[in-house]
């Protein structure tokens, strides 16, 4: 069957496809009518997060039958478009937790040690040993807004740190087993109100869309720190930025936006405490690896339900 891979994957994602007996064509940044052409004929699509797989695409795309996202969202993708038409998506939530988690506790370490402006000072030929005294994570609660396979991985990190660790995650029935030691919070506004640290890994839905806003940034401790490597639209960047200026919040880590890019000027990157960067969470070679190598092995299995 056609295959089009539409976002930069990993080689082995085409390779993956191409040994199970699938023809594939890479071509990455194709705008909608391109994208379009290029699916006719097409059985299965594989993307990024780049790609927006609009229900105009996918009424326009009668072969389609699968739609692949590697990594963890689908917001780039109209699931309900997709699911009138009865086409399969799938996605790869496991793929980079590891990294995100890593991301998640190496920004609330460059905010806490002033990494950046330090480390910029010393190339620029200032030693400005007194004025970047920091705080350590030892012994301050870190509160985990979902705790799926990256709020997991975050956890057990948080744990090697010495942080005492709260999760609430609603969506979770029964605590996963090996995670006694996570103090589950009913509510998230008990959460907010513990934690040192807040930080959210949750999907972006219509349910969770600005969750973290006015009411909820007062919540919080003051001198708390809001870590967002989840999805931007979950938090209302305008009362953010208000809870960064007038308090409660002693500073935000972020590597997502509500708008990506984040546009010239952004607000909240002219604030001096706030770390931010550019939708990094995924973005290491293993985790890519991963994501593409998993997204052609579900192609495959779903592919080959639908020969049969």
């Amino acid at each position: 069957m056609k295959v089009l891979i539409s976002d930069a994957l990993a080689p082995a994602a085409a390779d993956t496809l191409r040994d199970a007996g699938h023809d594939v064509t890479v071509k990455t940044g194709l705008k909608p009518d391109d994208l379009v052409a290029t699916l006719q004929g097409c059985s299965a699509l594989l993307v990024r997060g780049a790609t927006k797989v609009t229900a105009d695409v996918i009424q326009k795309c009668p072969d389609l039958k699968v739609v692949a996202r590697a990594g963890t969202g689908l917001d780039n993708i109209d699931t309900a478009a997709a699911k009138q038409r009865g086409i399969i998506v799938l996605n790869t939530p496991a793929a980079n937790a590891i990294s995100v988690a890593e991301l998640t506790l190496g920004l609330m370490l460059a905010l806490e040690r002033h990494l950046v402006g330090a480390a910029s000072d010393l190339k620029h030929g200032r030693w400005e040993k007194t004025k970047y005294a920091g705080r350590e994570l030892n012994g301050k609660t870190i509160g985990l807004v979902g705790f799926g396979r990256i709020g997991r991985e975050v956890a057990v990190r948080a744990r090697a740190f010495g942080m005492p660790v709260t999760a609430h995650d609603p969506a979770i029935h029964a605590w996963p087993a090996g995670f006694d030691w996570v103090t589950r919070e009913e509510t998230l506004d008990l959460l907010l109100h513990g934690a040192d640290y807040v930080s959210l890994h949750i999907p972006l839905s219509p349910s969770t869309k600005n969750l973290i806003g006015a009411r909820e940034l007062a919540l919080m401790k003051r001198d708390a720190v809001l870590v967002n490597c989840a999805r931007g639209g979950v938090v209302d960047e305008v009362a953010l930025e208000r809870a960064l200026v007038d308090g409660p919040l002693r500073g935000a880590a972020l590597d997502v936006f509500a708008t990506e890019p984040a546009p010239a000027g952004h607000p909240l990157l002219a604030l001096p405490n706030v770390i931010a960067t550019p939708h990094l969470g995924a973005s290491t070679a293993e985790a890519q690896d991963r994501a593409g190598v998993e997204a052609a092995e579900l192609v495959v299995e779903a592919l080959k339900r639908l020969m049969h």
